[in-house]
């Protein structure tokens, strides 16, 4: 009860803090808005802005473990917040480092999402969908699009599943076998469940066959 509590006020100070930054942005307030979230950071979590955008993904992640132990929701809130850091770098032209940082947030988001962060708790699966769709002319690395299939397999999403598949077929990512037990694993569902997700079962068959053909099985 305690950490549901301290999870749904944080997402609440959270919520207010971001409509207070986009208020600032919208008023070209840049430096006002970064302080708004340099304090907010401070307050929850003891962390200031700069440490966390200087640090990779995985050491961001490590900041989290609480004896070992990931903890998901928090790690998804402080992704949340560098996500509107990202967003200003981007409203100060300042486009590239916006999209290196907006990988990692994507990472981090990943990384709670399959640790078993609350993913209703900031509508997960659509903020990730939302950084898909702006990195989209960006070269995700290769440990971004493993975890990216995986989200989107146990999401139910199994189209945009197949689709990450198939990105790295073409980019040398994945092999024959793995690929193969991806197609394996979703006709072990139930046909509803996957036209749910997208994927008819004749339209597995169909990418099994590809897949043969692609490496010549």
């Amino acid at each position: 009860m305690f950490r549901r509590d301290y999870l749904v006020r944080l997402i609440e100070d959270m919520t207010q803090m971001i409509a207070t930054v986009f208020s600032l942005k919208q008023q070209r307030k840049h430096t006002e808005a970064r302080v708004k979230l340099d304090e907010l950071f401070k307050r929850e979590f003891g962390l200031n802005t700069g440490l966390l955008t200087s640090l990779s993904a995985a050491d961001i992640e490590q900041l989290f473990r609480n004896h070992g132990v990931l903890e998901a929701d928090k790690l998804q809130s402080a992704a949340r917040l560098l996500e509107e850091e990202a967003d200003l770098l981007n409203d100060t032209q300042r486009e590239e480092e916006a999209a290196a940082l907006n990988i990692k947030v994507l990472q981090l988001y990943l990384k709670a999402g399959l640790q078993g962060a609350d993913v209703s708790l900031i509508g997960l699966p659509e903020r990730i969908q939302g950084l898909k769709e702006r990195l989209r002319t960006y070269v995700l690395p290769e440990v971004v699009t493993r975890d990216l299939l995986v989200f989107m397999e146990q999401q139910g999403q199994y189209a945009e599943a197949e689709n990450t598949l198939y990105h790295m077929l073409d980019n040398g990512m994945i092999s024959y076998e793995e690929a193969l037990t991806f197609y394996q694993r979703l006709i072990q569902f139930e046909p509803e469940q996957l036209v749910q997700g997208g994927l008819p079962l004749e339209e597995v068959h169909e990418g099994m066959e590809d897949l043969a053909r692609r490496f010549k099985q």
